[in-house]
């Protein structure tokens, strides 16, 4: 895959100490870092869709972790920000504890981008002693390279894919 997870991190969209406990606020002061950026057109669209998108169904993955996702117009490329919350929020929808939320915003017409995405997270996010890692990077920007580097791993020459 030439997209890699890390190329999508941003340090200022990295919320390392979420407040909320709730699913929808917690949702919400995440996704707030990607308002303003110059890729996501209209904010307020984005989020009304996002949260739609988040009642149709779960988007726990298992793990602590879940995946808030809107495919949508009123962005012109996958952006992402990442929630972490080391007391847990809980997703009412599914009665799951989550500690690592990945907020995605992706064009309507990218489907198998935002697929090929969802993918790599999940491949990379199954690993306990990543997660593990996740949960202890002191910064943004250790965080991005906790995932960087797993990246870098699965893609050395004699690395099993899933």
């Amino acid at each position: 895959m030439g997209l890699r997870i890390s190329q999508l991190l941003d340090p200022s969209r990295i919320v390392l100490d979420v407040q909320a406990t709730k699913r929808t606020n917690a949702i919400n002061e995440v996704a707030r870092r990607l308002e303003g950026i110059p890729q996501l057109t209209n904010f307020g669209a984005f989020y009304t869709e996002l949260l739609a998108r988040e009642r149709l169904d779960t988007t726990c993955i298992g793990n602590e972790i879940a995946l808030p996702h809107a495919r949508t117009d009123h962005t012109t490329e996958i952006v992402m920000a990442v929630g972490r919350s080391s007391g847990g929020v809980l997703f009412e929808n599914s009665n799951q504890t989550v500690r690592l939320m990945f907020v995605l915003a992706t064009p309507k017409g990218r489907a198998q981008d935002y697929l090929l995405v969802v993918g790599a997270l999940c491949r990379l996010l199954k690993d306990p002693v990543l997660r593990a890692a996740l949960l202890e990077a002191q910064t943004p920007e250790a965080f991005i390279d906790v995932i960087a580097q797993a990246e870098a791993r699965a893609a050395a020459p004699g690395a099993v894919a899933c």
